[in-house]
């Protein structure tokens, strides 16, 4: 069962940003035998070969083709998120105030603004550099402590501890990044960011022509409790359902029984902030894929009906001070399996049959299960489910394992969990299962 987690865990640690969750991803999968297809390029798929799609830089598709066409054998697929809350560097990416180089930076997503004071922070992302042969993107991680944001302390703000910490997102969240002398009053405040970032990755500064970079806790992931019960790590969700998704297309690949259904796992960027974008869930990437998969419009809509998708995201475990924020009979537990989340109005697509089938699986890979329906007077999340859903009309299910802290820059799950939701999407793929 550990053995599960501390994998998920080293996965997380090499994907500080969604492009190097992709990265790690495609590394594994070009291991494992799967080759890279061109979106610009035809392409000749045969039954049971694997491949992968890259769009953007932090999205990712990768499938292996059934012994049946999918207009008859259906597609199962597993759908999750690579990126997470964070701090991303603006355009011009530094301030000077008062004799500090600040990095100015935006808040991507629902982030727990508190959580990201008094860490040491690292910086990574991809740079879009020019050089002889045009442009090309470069991976980039600072994985040293070059920045922190400061709390103020109890001794100027007497009363946080009574009225909680307040934070200003455009006056409190600029990292420190160093101190400018007397005779730095004309410091150019943006080249001195990006000539450390441009060092880092072993390019000319003046090269530079764009980056998406953010920072990240530099804490490592780590098992945690006294009995090592949880895990400890930051992007948890959804870098957690990542590595499950991966971890069960590359375990069914090996069974000895060919699938009859093609098997795809959807790994996509922004649905922090909402998945609109042309490689996020609510853009036409996955519709994309599957239809020249399927050979069209028609054996598209003719697959449909036989088919399945997973939205894995991670979900909310009973909190252990504060059980009364959920609904007194749906209170997932860590390391008791993964839960299936039921939104009547739909903010998740489960339905009475999907969620059936889902606690099939379980059953199948002899796994718990767990449910999860928010309190009806607390406002509901959402996944890439529904978006999906609506965007294909493939039956879905909505799941995740159980995690603490979500959306905190340091996150919690349990150790066993992983094993768990490996095993049951290890079994959504492999042939003998039914659903």
């Amino acid at each position: 069962m550990t053995q599960a987690a501390l994998e998920m865990l080293d996965f997380i640690a090499a994907s500080p940003t969604p492009f190097h969750c992709v990265a790690q991803a495609r590394r594994r999968l070009e291991d494992a035998g799967f080759s890279a297809l061109d979106e610009r390029t035809s392409w000749e798929l045969t039954p049971q070969s694997g491949h992968y799609v890259e769009r953007g830089g932090g999205s990712i598709i990768a499938f292996v083709v059934g012994a049946a066409p999918p207009s008859e054998g259906g597609f199962r697929v597993v759908g999750a998120h690579t990126d997470s809350p964070n701090l991303r560097l603006k355009p011009k990416p530094g301030r000077a105030d008062n004799r500090w180089l600040r990095a100015d930076v935006e808040v991507y997503g629902g982030a727990i603004l508190a959580s990201w004071l008094d860490r040491d922070l690292g910086l990574a992302g991809r740079l879009v550099v020019e050089g002889d042969a045009g442009l090309t993107e470069i991976l980039v991680d600072i994985d040293r402590p070059v920045a922190r944001i400061p709390s103020l302390a109890i001794h100027l703000n007497r009363k946080v501890n009574e009225e909680g910490l307040k934070v200003d997102k455009h006056r409190d969240l600029g990292p420190a990044v160093a101190l400018l002398t007397t005779q730095d009053k004309t410091v150019n405040a943006d080249r001195r960011v990006l000539t450390a970032v441009a060092d880092a990755a072993g390019v000319d500064a003046d090269t530079i022509r764009g980056h998406d970079l953010g920072f990240y806790d530099l804490a490592p992931p780590t098992l945690g409790g006294l009995d090592e019960d949880f895990v400890f790590s930051a992007r948890l969700d959804n870098q957690a359902m990542c590595h499950a998704a991966l971890a069960g297309l590359l375990n069914a690949r090996h069974a000895d029984r060919p699938a009859n259904h093609t098997s795809v796992i959807a790994l996509f960027d922004h649905e922090e902030v909402g998945s609109a974008s042309a490689r996020g869930a609510g853009g036409p990437f996955l519709r994309d894929v599957l239809g020249r998969m399927a050979g069209g419009r028609e054996p598209l809509s003719r697959a449909m009906p036989s088919s399945l998708m997973v939205s894995a995201d991670m979900a909310h475990a009973v909190h252990p001070s504060r059980a009364d924020r959920h609904d007194g009979e749906h209170l997932p537990r860590l390391n008791e399996g993964p839960v299936i989340k039921t939104h009547v109005g739909q903010r998740y697509a489960t339905d009475a049959r999907t969620g059936a089938a889902f606690r099939s699986l379980c059953r199948q890979a002899e796994v718990p299960v767990q449910e999860f329906v928010v309190r009806q007077d607390i406002p509901c999340g959402s996944t890439i489910g529904p978006i999906t859903a609506a965007e294909l009309g493939m039956p879905t299910v909505d799941v995740g394992n159980p995690m603490l802290s979500m959306h905190s820059a340091r996150e919690m799950a349990g150790a066993e969990d992983p094993a768990h939701m490996v095993r049951a999407l290890t079994t959504l793929f492999d042939a003998a299962a039914t659903i």
